[in-house]
């Protein structure tokens, strides 16, 4: 069975630049979902203000655009509006748990409220696009992704992106593999799984328990190793890893200063709680890290990580 690999939409993380350079870098990853934009009315969208997902920005792999909202006929409308700029793909999330997301019944907080959902997806299913859902579990309890499952099963979805939490959950505590293995089991549409894969062992366990799955979504696993992709593959490079790694990180470094300035900061330290892993630096290590406001000084440690790890 070939196994398709996606990369997950990582908001504030893998926009376009940074999607560029790991694709760059490393190989083994087939697909990309693109971090969401909000659902507006036509009269207040404006693609071309979306470089994200701008076909020029986008020369290796052309990214599915999420949209976030819960208006079915904003949704419908902005789904024309992207068409324009060339896209035939849509995903539509539902499983966002941050809490200014959810208590506007968007994201996962609108999966206590499955006649919202139904009403989007019947309203624009007729359109000729692809459309895809990522949900959770339920906003609190199974039942809710159950009935979600349900009404979907009644409109031709490309795929589901299913995270086996709860949104009350965020992205903590261990995901639900018996509540995803029943989700899986009843819908009728191909299933993408996103949750919690860090290693090799951990997607072959996947793989064993859902035979029925060949679609994988890495988020923050490919940030703590950005190899992954190739390890779950096989895939052998002659080089060095830690020269790899060096490498692509000087490039998504370059990228962010040249596009934010003293303001890279913030994402290089967002960042490097993922690097630390791959790199196992010691917590206090990166404490002292976090801890630098200056980003000269900042990028003068960094540098000496990984000048000690050549």
């Amino acid at each position: 069975m070939n196994t398709k690999l996606w990369l997950a939409p990582l908001h504030g993380i893998s926009y376009y630049y940074f999607r560029n350079i790991l694709l760059h870098h490393v190989s083994g990853i087939d697909a990309v979902i693109a971090p969401f934009v909000p659902i507006q009315s036509v009269e207040k969208l404006s693609p071309k203000k979306w470089k994200d997902l701008l076909l020029e920005n986008n020369p290796t792999i052309i990214p599915i655009p999420q949209l976030m909202g819960n208006c079915a006929s904003n949704f419908k409308k902005t789904l024309f509006v992207f068409s324009e700029l060339g896209y035939q793909q849509f995903n539509w999330n539902i499983g966002c748990p941050m809490k200014q997301i959810t208590r506007k019944k968007r994201g996962c907080g609108v999966m206590p409220y499955p006649d919202i959902v139904e009403e989007v997806i019947a309203n624009s299913s007729n359109m000729g696009f692809k459309l895809s859902v990522k949900m959770r579990l339920g906003m609190e309890k199974l039942s809710e992704g159950i009935e979600i499952i349900k009404r979907l099963n009644n409109y031709p979805l490309d795929f589901i992106v299913l995270h086996p939490r709860f949104g009350i959950q965020q992205y903590e505590g261990k995901v639900d593999l018996k509540a995803a293995k029943e989700l899986i089991t009843l819908s009728k549409h191909p299933v993408v799984y996103s949750g919690d894969i860090v290693d090799v062992a951990g997607f072959k366990s996947l793989t064993e328990q859902f035979p029925e799955v060949n679609q994988f979504m890495l988020g923050r696993g490919i940030l703590k190793n950005p190899f992954l992709a190739e390890e779950i593959k096989g895939i052998k490079k002659e080089e060095k890893d830690f020269q790899r790694f060096a490498l692509y990180y000087n490039e998504l470094l370059s990228m962010l200063i040249i596009l934010k300035g003293k303001y890279a900061l913030g994402n290089l330290k967002e960042l490097w709680h993922y690097f630390s892993c791959y790199l196992s630096l010691e917590e206090e290590l990166l404490k002292n890290l976090l801890r630098i406001e200056q980003l000269e000084l900042f990028m003068n440690e960094t540098n000496k990580i990984l000048s000690n790890k050549l």
